[in-house]
């Protein structure tokens, strides 16, 4: 076993988690299962954060818990705080009915993601009432997945993709002024 701490793992944990989250276990024996033979491989404790901000640790024992060590009364975490930070137009951004966004638009959203400063990303993928639930869902998921990947790209932490379809309209579907405005992908920065 190996114990390997950094500056920032120090800051971020604090107190008995740091020695918990710090072991690296690393195995090399080989385990036989029936013919089968497994080489255990190295592991390495990791943080992750769920969709609603909250940071938790993980185990190679299989132990799990939330990072933060303020709780409310009814014991739940207090998690990070996120806001609306960046919204895309889709028209902007991709062509109608495309997934693939334009080299400039890339740049953009590239330079969004290095600029907004925030810990952790979640990216929502929106459309109009045009066409039907399931195709507007996917769409919607396509679009955000390839804002996500250009962030993961630039070095952001994108926790959560959401896809809403046409399900959160911003404005009424029955001009072209708000099926533009429903066609978006909105980016939430937690702090």
């Amino acid at each position: 076993m190996a114990v390997t701490l950094n500056a920032s793992t120090r800051k971020l944990l604090g107190g008995a988690l740091i020695a918990a989250m710090s072991i690296t276990a690393s195995a090399g024996a080989a385990i036989s299962e029936g013919t089968k033979q497994v080489r255990a491989q190295e592991y390495i404790p990791g943080i992750w954060v769920d969709p609603d901000g909250c940071q938790h640790w993980v185990m190679d024992d299989g132990a799990e818990g939330y990072m933060s060590p303020v709780l409310t009364r009814q014991g739940l975490p207090v998690c990070n705080e996120g806001n609306l930070c960046g919204e895309l137009s889709s028209d902007q951004f991709f062509r109608s009915g495309s997934l693939a966004l334009s080299s400039s638009g890339k740049s953009q959203i590239k330079n969004f993601f290095k600029s907004a400063g925030a810990q952790y990303y979640i990216v929502m993928g929106h459309t109009d009432s045009r066409g039907s639930d399931e195709a507007n869902m996917a769409l919607s998921l396509r679009r955000a997945n390839a804002v996500a990947k250009v962030g993961q790209a630039a070095g952001a932490q994108i926790a959560d993709v959401r896809a809403y379809g046409e399900r959160m309209p911003r404005a009424s579907n029955r001009s072209s002024a708000g099926r533009a405005a429903n066609r978006r992908v909105e980016i939430m920065c937690i702090r």
